[in-house]
This record gives C-alpha cells, sequence and structure tokens, in this order.
C-alpha cells in the first residue's frame, strides 16, 4: 500500500514539473513559429496572443452627473437604444453557418436601410467595439421598437441592441449656460494630475468645456462608467458561453443630479419666439425679481455640443460684456441722484445739440424743455451728460458698485465648502464689465464723463448685469446675486449641498431706496409716453428702459439694440434683459419687440 501511495505520488509531481517546465517556457521563449500558426501568432510571443483574447469593451454612460430644472424636469440625460458592433470573424468554418451569418448581416443591412457591403466592409476594419452611426450623424444610430424586435430575432455573433446614455436631449437645443463636454487632454493634466496618475481620470475622457459643466466638472464626473464587455479569442471568435457582461459602479450615490434654478418649459417657449423673429446674435435673461434667480437664459448664435467647430457657436452672450447705450442712463441718473447734484423737479433745455465733445441728442431739434425723469422717459442725451460732467469719476464708479455693475453679477462663493475644495463660481466665464477707460493714464474729463453717461465709450455691460440692475432697483438697492443652482443631490435623492440666494453688497453700501423708486417711475414713463411706448399694450403692464449703443464691427457701423425691465408694473415678478448684438444701424430696436414678446409669453406661461 505504501509503494503505490509512492508511486502515485511520484507521478503526480512528474506532471506538476511538465506544466510548470511548459510555462517557463513559455514565458521564456520570445516567440514560436508553425506551418498551422496564424500570421499573428508566428511574429508574437504568447503574451502579445493572450492579450488578443480579452473582452472587447464599449462604454454606454459615461457616469456624469445630470441637470434638471426647477420642477425636475431633465435638462440633460436620456436613455436610447443603439446598435453595438464588436470586431468578430466573420470565415465559420460550416458551411451552413456561414449560410445561415451571410442572410442574418443581409437582414441587417436592410433594417438600417444601407448597402450589404458597406455594412460589411465597415465591420471588418473594426478593431475596437463600435455603435453604428447614420451617415453624417454624430450620434449613435437610434433603434425603434420594431428594429429592437427583428434584432432579437437575428442571433448575429458581436451584434447587440444596448441602452446609450445620450448627454443632449434632442427634444430641444442645448443651453450656454448649462455648457458642453469635450476631450481636453491638457487641461486634465493641468487641473487633474493627481487623479490622472492614480487611474481615477484618463486623458481621454469627456470634461467640462463651459457653463456649468466646466464650474461643476469635480463633481459632475462620478463614480466611473458602465460599460458592456463583448470575449473573443486570439482568431476574433466570440467564446461561447460568455456571450457579453454589462459593467457599471457599485456606488449607489452616483451619478449626482444637479436642481438649476432654470424653468425649462419657459426657456424653451422664449428660445422658440427668438429664433421665429429671429434674433440672430444676443441673448434673452429672465430673472425672478424676488431674489435674483435665473428663470431663463439664452444665447444665440446657438449651440450645438456636437459641433463646435467655432467659438461663436458656444459663447454665452448673456454673460459677454457689451456696449449697453442708453440704458446705462439708470446708473448715471442714479450715480446723479446719490450725489446731490440734480433733483427730479430740475428742468433741461434740449435743443438737439450738446455744443462740445461732438456730442447730439438722437431726436433731431431735440426735446425743448423737459425735467428729468421726462429726460430718461425720452432718453435724452442733452439731459444725461449735462448731469454727468457735474460728477466726479468716483462718484459714477461707486454708484455703479453699489447698483451691481462693473463685477461679475453670477453666485459664488468666497472660499471652499461642503463638497468643494475651493471657491466656486457658477459662471466661470462671465465678464465683469467695464464703466470708465482701464488706463490710469487716461484723465477723466468732462467728455469722457459724458460720452459713458449716455452709455458709450467705454463702457461695458451684460444682459445678466442689466436684467440684475432692475432686480436691485425692484429690492430698494439692494444687489442680489444671480444664482443658477438649488442643490445638488446624490442619486437616490439625498441633498449633497444646497446653494442659497444671497445678497452682493458693495463696500460702500448701498443706493437710497428713494433714489431706486424714482428709477423705477422714470421706467413706467418710458413705457407710458416715452421712446418704450410701442409696446405699452400688451398681457401685463410693463416698464423698463431702452437703448442703442453705435459700435463698429469689422470696420462698418453697427448697433447694439436693448431694452431691460420687470413685470408686472404693479406687482412685479420678473426683471428681463434683451440684447440684440451687431444690428444695422437706423433698424427699428428689436430688442424691444422681443421684451414684450417675452413678457406676454411669461404671463401666459405662469397664469
Amino acid at each position: 500500500m505504501k509503494r503505490r501511495i509512492a508511486v502515485i505520488g511520484l507521478l503526480f509531481i512528474l506532471l506538476l514539473s511538465g506544466f510548470i517546465a511548459r510555462l517557463a517556457w513559455l514565458q521564456l521563449t520570445p516567440g514560436y513559429g508553425h506551418k498551422n500558426a496564424s500570421t499573428a501568432m508566428s511574429r508574437s510571443s504568447w503574451k502579445r496572443v493572450s492579450v488578443m483574447q480579452r473582452e472587447r469593451n464599449l462604454v454606454l454612460d459615461a457616469g456624469r452627473g445630470d441637470f434638471v430644472d426647477r420642477n425636475n424636469k431633465p435638462i440633460t440625460g436620456e436613455t436610447y437604444y443603439t446598435l453595438a458592433l464588436f470586431p468578430v470573424n466573420m470565415e465559420l468554418e460550416d458551411p451552413e453557418q456561414q449560410k445561415s451569418w451571410h442572410q442574418n448581416v443581409r437582414r441587417l443591412a436592410v433594417m438600417l436601410k444601407v448597402p450589404e457591403e458597406e455594412l460589411v466592409s465597415w465591420w471588418k476594419e473594426l478593431r475596437e467595439p463600435s455603435f453604428w452611426h447614420k451617415e453624417k450623424d454624430k450620434l449613435p444610430y437610434r433603434l425603434n421598437d420594431q428594429q429592437l424586435t427583428e434584432l432579437r430575432q437575428l442571433h448575429l455573433n458581436g451584434v447587440r441592441a444596448l441602452p446609450y446614455r445620450n448627454r443632449y436631449l434632442t427634444a430641444f437645443a442645448a443651453k450656454q449656460a448649462i455648457g458642453y463636454i469635450s476631450q481636453h487632454p491638457e487641461h486634465l493634466e493641468m487641473a487633474y494630475s493627481k487623479e490622472l496618475a492614480s487611474g481615477k481620470r484618463k486623458k481621454n475622457e469627456l470634461i467640462g468645456g463651459s457653463g456649468l459643466e466646466k464650474s461643476l466638472d469635480d463633481l459632475l464626473h462620478g463614480a466611473g462608467a458602465t460599460s458592456v464587455s463583448y470575449f473573443t479569442d486570439g482568431n476574433k471568435k466570440p467564446l461561447f458561453g460568455l456571450d457579453y457582461r454589462i459593467t457599471e459602479p457599485g456606488n449607489p450615490y452616483y451619478p449626482l443630479q444637479v436642481q438649476t434654478t432654470l424653468d425649462l418649459e419657459l426657456q424653451n417657449r422664449i428660445e422658440a419666439y427668438i429664433d421665429a423673429k429671429p434674433l440672430k446674435e444676443g441673448a434673452v435673461v429672465v430673472l425672478d425679481a424676488r431674489n435674483g434667480d435665473i428663470v431663463a437664459m439664452v444665447s444665440r448664435p446657438q449651440m450645438k455640443p456636437l459641433q463646435l467647430d467655432h467659438e461663436k457657436e458656444w459663447a454665452n452672450h448673456a454673460i459677454q460684456a457689451a456696449v449697453p447705450g442708453s440704458i446705462f442712463k439708470l446708473v448715471t441718473e442714479a450715480a446723479a441722484l446719490e450725489a446731490g447734484v440734480t433733483n427730479e423737479k430740475e428742468r433741461f433745455t434740449c435743443n438737439g445739440e450738446y455744443g462740445k465733445y461732438g456730442l447730439s441728442c438722437w431726436k433731431e431739434g431735440g426735446h425743448g424743455t423737459l425735467t428729468l425723469r421726462e429726460g430718461l422717459a425720452q432718453s435724452c442725451n442733452i439731459v444725461f451728460a449735462t448731469i454727468a460732467e457735474r460728477l466726479s469719476a468716483e462718484q459714477l464708479q461707486r454708484t455703479a458698485a453699489a447698483l451691481g455693475i462693473g463685477r461679475p453679477a453670477g453666485w459664488h462663493s468666497e472660499r471652499a465648502f461642503g463638497p468643494f475644495h475651493h471657491p466656486l463660481r457658477l459662471l466661470e466665464e462671465e465678464e465683469a464689465g467695464r464703466l470708465l477707460p482701464a488706463s490710469a493714464e487716461v484723465k477723466t474729463d468732462g467728455g469722457i464723463m459724458a460720452q459713458s453717461a449716455i452709455g458709450q465709450r467705454d463702457v461695458l455691460m451684460s444682459p445678466l448685469q442689466a436684467a440684475n440692475l432692475v432686480v436691485t432697483l425692484l429690492n430698494h438697492g439692494r444687489v442680489m446675486e444671480p444664482r443658477l443652482v438649488r442643490e445638488i443631490r446624490y442619486a437616490n435623492g439625498q441633498r449633497m449641498v444646497s446653494l442659497r440666494a444671497k445678497s452682493a453688497p458693495a463696500q460702500d453700501g448701498r443706493i437710497r431706496p428713494a433714489t431706486a423708486h424714482k428709477l423705477l417711475h422714470g421706467m413706467e414713463a418710458v413705457v407710458d409716453h416715452g421712446t418704450g411706448r410701442s409696446i405699452r399694450q400688451g398681457i401685463w403692464a410693463v416698464a423698463g428702459k431702452s437703448g442703442t449703443a453705435e459700435i463698429t464691427k469689422a470696420g462698418a457701423p453697427r448697433v447694439n439694440q436693448w431694452f431691460t425691465g420687470y413685470g408686472p408694473a404693479q406687482k412685479p415678478r420678473y426683471a428681463v434683459a434683451v440684447l440684440a448684438e451687431n444690428r444695422a444701424p437706423g433698424s427699428s430696436n428689436q430688442a424691444t419687440e422681443l421684451f414684450r414678446g417675452v413678457m406676454d409669453i411669461i404671463a401666459l406661461y405662469t397664469r
């Protein structure tokens, strides 16, 4: 018995030694050839061949967090079924199987409405898994219910109908405020070097390029992607029994969901309206009059996140500074009233010419004698040039700062908080604007003050600032920070962090409530019998200030047309700013017309 056990043990040792010797030979031998071996195998070591026998991987969902509006309606993210094809060996040994395979491929080509030769040729060239795309379509092909049923009956190796997560909804246009995602290896290396080194991020992954996608990229990145794996051997033949496997991150708290302050339905209605006019270049901003929340933010030209060939296609005109023209007269009047250099009862004479600096009134022959309030209603350049020369540059700048002009208006934090490890600004691309010459060497004389007072020369303001100026006046001089995000939640609905509405007082304080009330009365006069009287009729009574700024583009004279105001006039609920950029000189003020239309849309929507 002992002898038998010894013999059996010896046999096991010899067998195990053989396996070890075989493994050592494979590891130490650089390659081998054989008359029946494939070309790839004859040229490769066993390590390289083993890599070929692997799972073919395709990302279905990047795992990035999504955006919803104030009513929790999705702004980004939709899932639909698409066609995925994996590299497989199309030469089958069994003639019957080969015949059946060709028949199924022919049926697939008919279903996709593409020539069979084109489909097979494209499939053969695959080195990695890929989604099927229609010609010139950058998104994976969208399968309908009938096609899904037909695919289930085909049983083609390397072909699967899979759920694909599309970032940008097809139901409506992308929003510049939300932004876009793209590959940016240089930015990844600069901002996420530690994550790249640890493997948490990859150089070829998509990151936020603008808007909230960029400012919240750290959180939106998520816990990882959902992908599908399809297993093949070294000859691209499927490993039967393994089929395909979907792998997804196991963290139940991700992806996150960002609740914005936007009203998606209202935004889409406004976009459809301005595109019908159309507004070719410019912006519309709608703010909640109570706290400055951004209810709608529209920018044109329209952003196309899958075709970002030129910067102008994604630039958010709502937060870009432009020459404001006469809407800046609200700031000038506030400065004059705060400084006590005029009052509402003072009377001015306008004969059409100021008499210096080459400045004249827009109305030929002038307005005659008029008060300060009527000067605002009629947008008289002579009145505002006169009071501007009584002001110092410091007085004008101090009042502008008190009204939130000359600095970014959007919501931000000065320090890190909650999940944010650094100060946060929701709209990183927002421009601060400008009031007086940036160079300290330029003397601020009477001419500069007179031209600046009517919103020309060096003055720049964004539509967001223009709308927030109205909110400031409606809140008796209290400046709010327009908020675009309310809160961020985990995937299970639990709140991660809230971003509360807050004010943004200037260092030198705010304007007096009495000054704000006088400006609001002047804005009512603008629509009642002034430059905005063409929009007096509508669902709501409104108030506001129009503006036309002379600019030059590509050496040719153009104008920026503005209107900023609020409604309803008696119980204000919304502040709206409209900018129509680079319009032909002498054309009717498109911004004024659009303001009336936008206010009517809001009135109907909120009934």
